[in-house]
């Protein structure tokens, strides 16, 4: 069986692999293993926590919440800043890291990295900068006084897809609000979540304020937690149907929530388009992360008089890529997560294909390990496609076409999700139309990415509820409490 490069296994080895509760990393009698998407081999076991070590983890993080939230601002402030120094510094071993368990290109991998950094030092700043108001009562007698407290202790259960970003953009903005938090990485991609535990005692994170329990069985350590009076808040990034079910477990304690779950994003390329920049544009927004991202472009909606032209394109350019282990300087695709993930897509695929599709795909070297799957373009997809209103999660791009706006909005909106759309037009007018028309929370306009710390990431519909990153982003954590003085 392959085996990980003496690199990545040293730094795979640097990593913690117990569960960290009050400050100290605790073991336990079972294990995850821990596998490489690229070769299929075992890189690491990690410590395997039960609903005991949650329950343990939530106490930690009880028993730290009142003297962590009674701490300066800039203190707060100070402890991101260093985490994000720390990160940096550390930024090429985290990025082995995240490919060698992720699978993502090195390159991309080091772009997460960055991102992820980035939350880190955009809410230290944050941290100073929590307000209330003061306001005179329109009957004069009373003194209108609102301020923001930390809602309490969080539950972070973050993907495998973004591990590192996902973890800083729900720490990040709990730390500097002034909440603690147990976080449940996902059992594919623990170990960069554990290496960022570690970051964070060492840049003076207080016992208890950050615990992090890892699971080969999420339902079974969560529910006890959210059934726990001590729980303030949940905050998910993941699949619908497991954030309705978090939802309705919420709902017994009144938790706050925030939720980022899947999403269906429409492509719309118009006939006025800069075809150039709508290529490029889609190729970032269907290849980032070898497609697995809740923001990828997962439905292609393109005016008929240019979906010859721009089929063509992007095929030639998505068959151009290169495919390997993300380990590869060279390569641009790497591997799915796991065999299941390339089932799902090969169905999908498939039915397309049956119902009349075109496939365009280049030929991929037969492997006898990992979870490949090549770059496809398919072409004059069917709306009754599975394709179209599931959320592939894998370098495919599907064609439709339309000849008017209203079609195109129509089209767009035909599915429960809303997360991110994409709009490419040259005219500025039907640009705002087109974004104000879309039934989602992001909206690219001539550009295939979205995602940034200093902006509201989230959706609407089935694509969740609450936003992380910009200024909103710290509010998910706060409370606002309002006083009457009477003068």
């Amino acid at each position: 069986m392959p085996v990980a490069t003496s690199t990545s296994a040293s730094i795979v080895d640097s990593v913690p692999k117990q569960l960290l509760i009050g400050g100290q990393w605790v073991a336990t009698d079972n294990t995850i293993t821990v596998e490489n998407p690229a070769t299929g081999a075992a890189v690491a076991e990690v410590s395997d926590g039960g609903p005991e070590h949650g329950l343990a983890a939530l106490s930690a993080a009880d028993d730290a919440q009142t003297h962590w939230a009674a701490t300066d601002p800039r203190y707060r402030s100070n402890i991101l800043r260093d985490a994000f120094d720390l990160m940096n510094r550390r930024s090429d071993d985290l990025a082995v890291l995240i490919t060698t368990e992720m699978g993502k290109p090195l390159s991309e991998a080091r772009g997460e990295v960055a991102y992820a950094a980035e939350f880190l030092r955009w809410f230290s700043e944050e941290a100073v900068r929590v307000a209330g108001r003061y306001a005179l009562a329109p009957t004069g007698n009373t003194r209108l006084i609102t301020m923001k407290q930390p809602v309490g202790p969080v539950l972070a259960i973050t993907p495998w897809n973004f591990p590192l970003a996902m973890s800083t953009r729900k720490i990040g903005p709990a730390l500097a609000a002034g909440c603690t938090v147990v976080i449940k990485p996902s059992e594919l991609t623990p170990l960069t979540t554990l290496a960022f535990g570690e970051i964070l005692m060492e840049a003076g994170v207080p016992d208890g304020v950050v615990n992090i329990v890892t699971t080969s069985n999420a339902a079974a350590l969560c529910e006890p937690l959210v059934q726990d009076s001590r729980l303030r808040k949940i905050t998910f990034t993941g699949s619908t149907p497991t954030g309705r079910s978090l939802i309705r477990q919420s709902a017994e304690n009144v938790l706050r929530v925030s939720m980022e779950l899947g999403g269906n994003a429409p492509f719309i390329v118009c006939d006025d388009a800069d075809i150039d920049r709508a290529v490029d544009g889609a190729l970032l927004a269907k290849m980032r992360n070898n497609g697995e991202a809740c923001t990828a472009a997962n439905r292609f909606i393109v005016h008929s008089s240019v979906a010859d032209e721009f089929t063509s394109r992007l095929a030639d350019r998505m068959c151009a890529v290169v495919v390997g282990d993300g380990a590869d300087p060279a390569t641009q695709l790497g591997p799915l997560i796991n065999q299941s993930a390339v089932d799902k897509v090969t169905r999908l695929v498939d039915d397309a294909v049956a119902l009349g599709a075109t496939a365009i795909a280049p030929p991929i070297a037969t492997r006898t390990h990992g979870y490949f799957y090549p770059p496809t373009v398919l072409a004059n997809v069917p709306q009754t496609a599975k394709i179209l209103s599931e959320e592939s999660f894998g370098p495919v791009a599907p064609i439709t076409t339309f000849d008017t706006d209203a079609e195109a909005l129509a089209l767009a909106n035909d599915t429960e999700y809303g997360l991110a759309g994409y709009v490419f037009t040259e005219n500025i007018t039907r640009a705002v139309r087109l974004a104000e028309g879309l039934q989602t929370g992001m909206v690219g306009l001539n550009q295939g990415l979205v995602s940034s710390p200093a902006a509201p990431f989230g959706g609407i519909k089935a694509s969740g509820v609450g936003r992380e990153g910009g200024p909103e982003g710290i509010d998910e954590y706060l409370d606002t409490k309002y006083v009457g003085l009477a003068v």
